[in-house]
């Protein structure tokens, strides 16, 4: 099959062009675990009046504490253990001092058995135990309410293994207002959408699961006035919508999928054609978000979401399968044959549940997980923009012979390209004098991507940072950051330095890393936009590019 876009054709025509005054990351310090592909770094928050950061720490099944009042020079302080609360830390999320009101951190953990209800455990800043609160199956994110009067949590509520025991997929509302001590706890479930008629991009599949069990919420934002939240289940492709006064699920709505044939919507598909190969082809990638973010643009709210993707895996139910192995319709495809070669379309993970549409055992659609960008949607679900092909092109531009590597091994070029490509997976957004910006993790080849999205409607490509050296042992220090996972926006405000700062949980390479974000060029950005971040997701020699 002749190939629509060449690897000789890098180009970088479709992106926007980044206005004269901007934003740069540099590398300020990094603390080291010292162990690798663990997990030992992943979630990150910050406190602003303890200059502290609470790092989720999964191979300890604790929080490590970090000093940042010296980025430069991350000191570990303390690590709050959680392995008397149940099987394993998830989650932490940090309420800021205010006069009268101390510091609070809310640190997620699941059960022994995972498909148990696990807990909310309270510390204050210096790790003394503040008491529990029980919340759904598998609590795997936690955010505070802008107001700090609630704590939000998203339990995804897994199957087991065998996939016999699936719990319901829910979000736990802890009313704090009162103190810990007499903390209110109101889970909700999807139980109301059993017998609705559902938005069909909404993918229900566990076998025997109804729409309640089958939901799995990965991810959490909350609205300014901390009246309304957004939750998104990853496997479902979905997001519900919360009104937090009420505890009660408002909306469901897919978020459609991502269709590949068209300019500006390419990837490469193969990991073994030995050889860089963006191109259209006739696939639909779910979006599949696994974090997002919240800010607001002329009064109006608008989600930013890392497309990552993801498929069910278990020994009981799997999903996936090669489109080389899939029973394509002759009809649709009567190229079938080519397309499913290995070089074209035939390594690409695809899935066995969704593409039969008239039921007649051939697939007439072909669908690949995440959509290898970011995007930004309004409130109730309207795609507003896409970063289509971008994170591919940029990094194969940027650094070709470790196009689409994978985070834990530094001798894998191409090795993504059949499965989620450079898979963003963290975003958070910040406001940097009069411009908000979206910064995005790859959680495979690494590095962060930046954007300018103070208009959610023109986003402009701002900046690529990259903090591994891949010519290093992966399992080494001198490696660098490898898994980025979770990322945090430190305001100049609440900054040890005055200035904005970016801290990253990086899982496989074991290190917290803090970027500090300076203001370079003649300030030529327009000022008219009004605009306010909602709640953000609580050495040096990196290697920075820019679009030339």
């Amino acid at each position: 099959m002749k190939k629509a876009i060449a690897t000789a054709a890098l180009a970088f025509a479709a992106l926007s062009t980044p206005a004269l005054a901007g934003i740069e990351l540099e590398v300020l310090g990094s603390y080291e675990t010292g162990i690798f592909d663990e997990g030992a770094a992943e979630i990150v928050a910050h406190e602003p009046g303890s200059q502290r950061l609470f790092v989720i720490n999964a191979d300890a099944a604790s929080v490590d504490v970090l000093d940042t009042s010296d980025p430069e020079n991350l000191v570990k302080l303390f690590s709050i253990d959680a392995t008397a609360f149940g099987g394993g830390a998830n989650s932490v999320a940090v309420r800021p001092a205010e006069p009268g009101r101390m510091a609070l951190v809310a640190v997620a953990i699941e059960a022994e058995v995972a498909q148990d209800n696990g807990v909310i455990a309270f510390f204050n800043v210096d790790g003394d135990f503040l008491g529990t609160v029980e919340a759904g199956a598998l609590p795997d994110m936690v955010t505070f309410t802008p107001d700090g009067d609630k704590i939000l949590v998203a339990n995804e509520g897994e199957p087991d293994d065998d996939y016999v025991v699936d719990p319901v997929g829910s979000v736990s509302i802890i009313d704090i207002k009162h103190g810990v001590a007499d903390a209110t706890v109101l889970t909700v479930g999807f139980e109301a959408y059993n017998d609705a008629v559902l938005d069909p991009s909404i993918r229900i599949f566990g076998p025997g699961a109804s729409v309640a069990q089958d939901l799995e919420p990965e991810y959490i934002v909350v609205s300014r006035n901390s009246k309304k939240a957004w939750v998104v289940c990853q496997e479902n492709n979905a997001i519900g919508v919360i009104d937090v006064r009420f505890g009660i699920v408002t909306d469901l709505f897919g978020l459609g999928t991502k269709d590949h044939s068209l300019a500006g919507n390419a990837l490469d598909a193969s990991n073994r054609d030995d050889a860089i190969n963006i191109a259209n082809w006739p696939v639909k990638g779910f979006y599949q978000p696994d974090a997002i973010a919240l800010y607001r643009y002329r009064g109006q709210n608008y989600i930013v979401t890392a497309n990552e993707g993801d498929a069910r895996d278990y020994d009981g139910f799997s999903e996936e399968a090669r489109i080389k192995d899939l029973v394509l319709d002759p009809m649709v495809f009567p190229d079938a044959a080519e397309l499913q070669e290995d070089e074209n379309l035939g390594r690409l993970n695809s899935t066995t549940v969704n593409g039969d549409t008239d039921g007649d055992g051939y697939v007439e659609e072909l669908f690949g997980y995440g959509a290898r960008s970011f995007s930004i949607f309004s409130a109730g679900g309207k795609l507003i923009y896409d970063s289509g092909d971008d994170f591919e092109r940029i990094t194969a531009e940027r650094d070709p012979d470790n196009f689409n590597s994978n985070n834990d091994d530094n001798g894998s070029f191409d090795a993504r390209s059949d499965d989620k490509g450079p898979e963003p997976e963290g975003v958070v957004v910040g406001k940097v004098r009069n411009r908000t910006y979206a910064f995005i993790g790859l959680e495979r080849v690494g590095g962060i991507m930046v954007y300018d999205i103070t208009n959610p409607f023109s986003p402009s490509f701002e900046t690529y940072v990259q903090n591994r050296d891949f010519s290093a042992d992966e399992t080494s220090p001198d490696a660098g950051d490898l898994g980025p996972e979770g990322l945090a926006f430190i305001s100049a405000g609440d900054s040890p330095t005055g200035s904005p700062l970016l801290v990253v949980g990086n899982e496989v390479s074991g290190t917290t890393t803090v970027y500090g974000i300076t203001v370079v060029g003649k300030g030529s950005r327009s000022a008219r936009d009004e605009v306010s971040v909602d709640a953000p997701a609580t050495g040096n020699g990196a290697k920075t590019f820019g679009l030339e």
